[in-house]
């Protein structure tokens, strides 16, 4: 759809830029800029989601970092808490 608007508007321009003209090189000359307008938008696009996928992987990544963090807290709170309670016993003796 978008490709079809790119090429609607470059093909629209020619034609109304030479006062409705039907000169083929104008037209010659809006069809190779419409068509490159299309490839570049087709690079864009490729682009954004090359970029949209990068993005998630990033954040499965963050995600899961996140995760281990969160067990190395809870382990460390549970050594921690281990640890304290042997000391008070320790010191009962």
């Amino acid at each position: 759809m978008r490709k079809l608007t790119i090429a609607g508007i470059a093909l629209a321009t020619a034609l109304t830029a030479g006062c409705a003209t039907t000169d083929q090189g104008a037209l010659d000359e809006a069809n190779a800029t419409a068509s490159s307008a299309e490839m570049t938008a087709d690079k864009a696009m490729n682009t954004a989601n090359s970029a949209a996928s990068s993005a998630r992987s990033a954040q499965k990544t963050a995600d899961q970092a996140l995760a281990a963090a969160k067990a190395a807290q809870k382990s460390a709170d549970e050594a921690n808490e281990r640890a304290k309670r042997m000391l008070e016993r320790s010191s009962q003796k």
